[in-house]
């Protein structure tokens, strides 16, 4: 496994392959979990080299104390990857890809970017748009690969690619969940005992809401899910969202020909955890 810190070593290492290797590239800022290494095999399937990046980037931060709190973990990510037989890594530093001025460029997603996530969230659309351009810019894959559990930010770097004329396929992979249903986020390790027991009632709840989505109205399903939570000691909703799968635009009623998906997002503690599902 060959791990790089600067662009130039990185673009070399890649270049002493043929032309005819197929590049599979996946973005994180690491703290990796099995949801990570799920993505790199499916990548391992459909790729002759698989690249990771490790970058915990700042510009998608909405809050500055949500950066210094993100666990950092490279030593323990290394070996996960090394584990998994990943041939490249990239960690830079911030300098190394923004240079002196650490700062996101404007974007825009033909709306996808103003619904959901992005009520909550200023300019961390942004932010992930100019880092994932940045990466594919230095990287140059031939396919990258996503979690749906970030649905909205899969849909939107599609939408990136398209606009901008990117030659990558992008690759949207199945939510990786614990056991107990929790979707695999780098953010649970921060969860305390007691909310982390608790947390499984998201995908438990989401789970009920898609069995009733399908013989009542989306209003009242939204309904049921707000009672829901507003029960729950230890776990605040911010959102509960019915929502077009294309547009990401909350719907008020159903149409046969549409795909559908619920989205939440909640607070256990200080804590956010965001997951989803299909309808």
């Amino acid at each position: 496994m060959f791990v790089f810190n600067d662009i130039k070593n990185l673009q070399q290492h890649l270049l002493t392959f043929n032309n005819d290797k197929s590049i599979g590239f996946v973005p994180t800022m690491g703290a990796l979990h099995q949801g990570h290494l799920s993505l790199i095999k499916k990548a391992q399937e459909k790729s002759d080299i698989v690249v990771v990046s490790i970058f915990v980037n700042p510009t998608q931060f909405d809050k500055p104390e949500d950066l210094v709190k993100y666990p950092r973990t490279l030593e323990n990510d290394l070996k996960l990857l090394e584990s998994v037989n990943c041939n490249v890594v990239f960690a830079p530093t911030a300098k190394e890809i923004y240079g002196d001025k650490i700062t996101s460029k404007s974007f825009t997603f033909d709306g996808l970017e103003h619904q959901m996530e992005g009520k909550f969230r200023d300019g961390h659309f942004d932010g992930v748009g100019t880092i994932v351009k940045r990466l594919f810019e230095i990287v140059k894959p031939t396919n990258a690969y996503f979690g749906e559990k970030d649905f909205q930010q899969l849909q939107i770097i599609k939408k990136m690619v398209e606009n901008h004329s990117i030659p990558i396929n992008i690759v949207g992979c199945e939510i990786f969940r614990e056991e107990d249903g929790l979707a695999m986020s780098s953010r649970n390790t921060r969860l305390t005992d007691e909310h982390r027991l608790a947390a499984p009632f998201i995908y438990k709840t989401i789970k009920k809401a898609r069995k009733k989505f399908k013989k009542n109205a989306p209003e009242k399903v939204i309904s049921w899910v707000k009672k829901k939570f507003k029960k729950h000691p230890l776990l605040k909703l911010e959102y509960f969202e019915i929502a077009d799968e294309k547009t990401l635009k909350t719907i008020k009623k159903k149409d046969d020909d549409k795909r559908y998906r619920a989205f939440i997002a909640v607070f256990a503690g200080e804590i956010r955890l965001i997951d989803n599902i299909k309808l």
